[in-house]
């Protein structure tokens, strides 16, 4: 049963005085905190109107939402602008409001919203079966019925989201069947092209939080850019956040894996007939596909999650790349870096099981010039980036320090080449596996295992790239 409005907001118990459960000023602190810092996304589970017992505050709480479900980001002046259009503007309670800020405790604030209004909904229901005590008008059974639905209705719409373990175990055995029919793992999730990768995850999964990290300069924006790339030329809609790169040279990356002609050419040199004829005839299928790129986001983390949010009801996008961890801008006062990475890694982890996507975000490691090889150990400023993360994986050039790979790959060359180690995968066990890599083009490719074996086979003198 759906929660409906009080009949009477501000009915008074005659008899001792007390007025109905509320907090004004935690009422004030949510709203403050939702306007100035786009909390809305963690209310959307668990607040309603009705848990606002000042009208204004309610007439703010159904404009921010108003602004949400069209899809725009519910700031301070976007709210006025909309509350002044529908003559509920209040300007000194409105400032008040907008001063407010609950940051370090807004979901204890949250919470006592939900209790207040919980405590008001009993004095409702209580007033009905009195009302009914003392009249005949309905039958018994009637106000039975209906008093159960109404504390049923205080629990809102959970119901929808609970299953036993024998609907989950029937989901199972469909994936099962699926792929013993195929006779080979069929791919639930968005394909990433790497052959080993694919087969052993079938994909990238919805609600999942892929961590990419390497050292700088191991190609962690050119394997995203490449998942990017090849799940959008299969119809998946992407979103892409680069803290670094403008959209004009993330796009001369793309137009440098379908052409072969490297990236930096493309921007900065004058290029050559058969080049511009080539790039022309090649990017006909990245130049249609859906990669959104929102150059109005900043480093904040706020400001980014709400783009996402936004891109997701205007776009449907299915996917979405984070480029990198380490410099966003996080608005946790007095927190060190390793909480505030932990924060932001639990926030993405939380959108993507919310929204029902998969998003990736790039992570630095920490150097370690005696022993290069990358562990999850190393993720910068924070163990809580992995523990938040469904999947952790890693990338492993061995050939910019001029080493060799580690067994079982210390027989396989390194020029061109590189080691992705998924260490973590939550569902989908460890992996460890080769593949190519271009340098010039900023491309991971599967490994030609026939070339691979050319190559370990011509002499150490040889130049010939791989």
């Amino acid at each position: 049963m759906e929660n409906k409005p009080l009949k009477n907001r501000n009915i008074q118990n005659e008899a001792d005085g007390r007025i109905l459960p509320r907090s004004i000023e935690s009422e004030r602190l949510v709203l403050g905190t939702i306007i100035n810092n786009n909390r809305f996304p963690e209310t959307i589970e668990t607040l309603s109107e009705e848990c606002f017992y000042d009208d204004f505050h309610r007439d703010v709480f159904r404009t921010i939402k108003k602004i949400t479900d069209r899809g725009d980001s519910p700031d301070a002046v976007a709210v006025m602008d909309e509350l002044k259009k529908e003559g509920k503007l209040s300007i000194v309670p409105y400032t008040n409001l907008i001063q407010n800020h609950a940051l370090s405790n807004f979901d204890q604030h949250l919470a006592t919203l939900i209790e207040k209004e919980s405590r008001r909904r009993f004095f409702e229901i209580g007033s009905y079966f009195t009302s009914n005590a003392f009249s005949e008008t309905e039958d018994v059974t009637e106000v039975m019925e209906n008093g159960r639905q109404m504390i049923e209705g205080m629990q809102g719409n959970l119901s929808d989201n609970i299953f036993l373990v024998k609907d989950a175990i029937t989901n199972v055995f469909k994936q099962m069947e699926t792929n013993f029919n195929d006779g080979s793992v069929e791919a639930t999730g968005t394909k990433i092209g790497l052959r080993e990768f694919d087969r052993k995850s079938g994909g990238l999964q919805k609600s999942d939080l892929i961590i990419i990290a390497a050292e700088t300069s191991q190609g962690k924006t050119s394997l995203a850019l490449t998942v990017a790339r090849n799940a959008a030329v299969n119809g998946t809609k992407i979103a892409f956040y680069s803290l670094e790169m403008k959209k004009e040279q993330l796009a001369a990356r793309l137009m440098a894996m379908e052409s072969g002609v490297p990236a930096n050419s493309i921007l900065y040199a004058r290029l050559q007939q058969y080049q511009f004829e080539r790039i022309d005839k090649s990017i006909r299928a990245i130049y249609n596909s859906q990669i959104y790129f929102d150059e109005r986001s900043t480093s904040n983390i706020d400001k980014i999650l709400s783009s996402i949010r936004t891109l997701v009801i205007k776009y449907g996008i299915e996917g979405v790349v984070v480029d990198y961890l380490q410099i966003l801008n996080v608005n946790m006062k007095g927190a060190n870096k390793e909480q505030q990475m932990g924060d932001v890694a639990r926030r993405l982890k939380n959108m993507a099981k919310e929204l029902d996507i998969w998003i990736i975000a790039l992570s630095q490691l920490s150097r370690d010039n005696q022993n290069p090889i990358p562990s999850i150990n190393r993720l910068r400023d924070s163990g809580q980036i992995a523990e938040a993360a469904d999947v952790v994986i890693l990338i492993y050039r061995p050939e910019v320090y001029g080493k060799q790979y580690p067994a079982p790959f210390h027989n396989v060359p390194t020029n061109g080449t590189a080691l992705i180690d998924v260490a973590k995968g939550r569902n989908i066990g460890l992996l460890k596996f080769i593949c190519a890599f271009n340098c010039e083009t900023s491309h991971f490719t599967n490994l030609d295992e026939r070339k691979l074996l050319m190559q370990n086979n011509k002499p150490d003198d040889d130049e010939t790239p791989f």
